[in-house]
């Protein structure tokens, strides 16, 4: 998959600094200071984010269909393997503690999804291909799990997104991601992997570009106890959730989420608990109202982002 040049370039490269050193000293200056920002864990693609993989080891395909034309992309509290066919993610890490899901249930959510500009135009989703789609932009990495407005406003990027059926997000599939964050609180420490599966002779899309899932699954280890397994279901209105073990989901998705683990943790589904939505007022008791810290979160992130835009496209036009 061919990724935009900054993408896998860095100012540090030759051709880069030979070029800053023509550019005006105040366009060398941001450019340096955007690529700071960007290695500080903005966004970087192209990389892999080993605390964020049990063990270590990122997910491995075992599908070669889905092996084209896919991008690895690192954020500050989640990795993703983008696919430039299905113009979404094939999966979503992540390493949740029970620090950082108390910490995320401290951020207020605030809406903010947009194009992923390290992505190649033609590979990556677009805000409007979501606009009268009938489809909600569902997260594979929760808004949810994120411990920081900046990482919060990380997770709205539509590399991390799939179309999901409306009920189907809004209900059982909530149900789930909320579970999964209890989970991680009771027992501490979780290992993560969230995915779309796209099974069928013809794949439905929406606006011609974006594929939609025909099943979810979230995948969990837990690595005190060594037990691993999946939540499986249908993306409907209708849908009802299964458990599955490792194998099993690496048969429906064609990925081995967990790689290094024994056969006899993926041969096995460990028991999962229940769907469970938040009880309605539990998300805001006691919770001190963090608006103003999410807002300068997301403005940053949004403003280096429109910076570095702004700044490839005068690169482009000097060198």
């Amino acid at each position: 998959m061919a990724l935009a040049p900054d993408a896998v370039r860095h100012p540090e490269s030759p051709g880069v600094l030979l070029g800053l050193r023509r550019a005006p000293p105040w366009l060398a200056l941001l450019v340096l200071l955007a690529a700071g920002q960007v290695r500080a864990g903005e966004v970087r693609a192209g990389e892999v984010c080993p605390g964020l993989f049990a063990e270590g080891a990122p997910p491995v395909l075992t599908n070669p269909k889905l092996s084209s034309e896919t991008a690895s992309l690192c954020y500050d509290a989640f990795s993703v393997l983008h696919s430039g066919l299905a113009r979404t993610p094939l999966y979503a890490a992540e390493h949740l503690t029970r620090a950082s899901v108390a910490a995320a249930r401290r951020v207020e959510r605030i809406d903010a999804f947009h194009d992923e500009d390290r992505l190649a135009p033609e590979a990556r989703a677009r805000i409007e291909d979501y606009v009268h789609s009938g489809y909600d932009r569902g997260h594979m990495a929760p808004a949810g799990d994120m411990p920081t407005g900046a990482a919060q406003a990380q997770s709205f990027s539509l590399a991390n997104i799939v179309p999901q059926n409306r009920a189907f997000n809004r209900g059982l599939w909530a149900g789930i991601e909320e579970s999964v964050r209890r989970f991680a609180s009771e027992r501490g420490e979780i290992f993560v992997v969230t995915g779309p599966v796209f099974q069928g002779d013809t794949a439905q899309s929406i606006k011609g570009r974006v594929l939609v899932p025909t099943q979810l699954f979230k995948a969990i280890y837990d690595p005190a106890r060594g037990e691993a397994g999946a939540y499986l279901a249908p993306n409907r209105a209708d849908a009802d959730w299964r458990a599955i073990s490792l194998d099993e989901l690496k048969g429906i998705a064609g990925l081995d989420v967990f790689p290094t683990l024994p056969d006899r943790v993926k041969a096995r589904a460990m028991r999962l608990p229940e769907p469970r939505d938040e009880p309605r007022g539990e998300a805001s008791e006691g919770r001190p109202r963090q608006h103003a810290d999410v807002w300068a979160g997301w403005a940053r992130s949004e403003l280096l982002r429109i910076l570095r835009r702004a700044l490839r496209d005068v690169l482009r036009s000097i060198f």
